[in-house]
């Protein structure tokens, strides 16, 4: 319990700071012509949330009745009916992707790059799907054709994710990586889906030296070892990739909505940012020497 009320005073530290200027702002701007109080405040929700996405649960329902209802409602004075609760969801969608922004990671000058796919439907009910028609598309990865979104993340070699996009599913892995890396500096190792004249020209203006692998039908380049070390431990961005969806649970096909479908992965991803235990490479200080050199 001692996790959950960490991510509690975190979380309410945060809102404390947020909430009063975006509330204004909604105000000041006509979005809102006022801000109703709830029995539960934001932080409170933002924390079930946040919390579900780190306890191996598959489903919420399960999580907020049999758990949360039973187990924590001491914690939760004011704890909300599960109806309720989801009706309320929508509005943690901003203050999350605001938090985001406060626990994401911080540039190391080793970054790595990698898309996964976001299925939001079985190959077979693509053309019954109505939640996402008119946004997801049919998209092909390694495991085959799915429908749905990618998730294009950037992490560091401490396994922190720096940057995140997400696009439809038959987006080109390279469209997103300019606005992925306008903050970085250094070396980007990436797979050869990412390989390109235009890309790397473009990234160079910016100091960023992207290292990918090379095509069957290429010719071999000649690299450092620093960075064919760094290329051989490219699978630590799937390490995350595979957390953020079997233990975060960011990726399912029972989503009503759009907002739903955005609050679960980013809320997902704000559950790993708070691990205090993540996939890392430890360089040692002759690794560190190499990456000078």
């Amino acid at each position: 319990m001692n996790n959950l009320v960490d991510i509690f005073c975190d979380v309410d530290d945060f809102c404390h700071q947020f909430l009063p200027k975006w509330e204004a702002q909604l105000l000041s701007n006509g979005t809102r012509k006022r801000i109703r109080s709830s029995k539960m405040s934001i932080s409170e929700r933002m924390t079930i949330v946040i919390a579900f996405h780190q306890s191996n649960h598959r489903d919420f329902k399960n999580f907020y009745i049999g758990l949360v209802r039973q187990y924590w409602s001491e914690y939760f004075p004011e704890l909300l009916s599960y109806t309720r609760f989801i009706n309320t969801m929508s509005e943690l969608i901003v203050p999350m992707c605001a938090y985001f922004q406060t626990v994401k990671g911080e540039p190391t000058g080793i970054a790595f790059v990698d898309s996964t796919s976001l299925k939001v439907c079985h190959n077979i009910r693509i053309p019954r799907h109505r939640v996402f028609a008119d946004s997801a598309k049919r998209g092909k990865g390694t495991m085959g054709w799915f429908f749905g979104f990618k998730l294009h993340l950037l992490i560091n070699h401490n396994g922190e994710i720096i940057a995140l996009n997400i696009s439809p599913g038959n987006t080109n892995d390279r469209t997103p990586i300019p606005d992925l890396c306008k903050n970085l500096t250094g070396k980007l190792y990436a797979d050869k889906g990412y390989i390109g004249k235009k890309l790397s020209e473009t990234l160079k203006e910016s100091d960023i030296d992207l290292v990918t692998t090379v095509r069957k039908n290429m010719k071999a380049k000649v690299i450092s070892a620093f960075d064919r070390a760094m290329l051989s431990k490219r699978y630590i961005i799937e390490t995350v990739n595979d957390q953020l969806k079997n233990i975060s649970q960011i990726e399912h096909s029972r989503h009503r909505s759009a907002t739903g479908f955005m609050l679960n992965v980013i809320s997902g991803i704000v559950a790993y940012c708070l691990k205090k235990q993540k996939p890392r490479i430890r360089l040692a200080n002759s690794e560190l020497e190499m990456m000078a050199a």
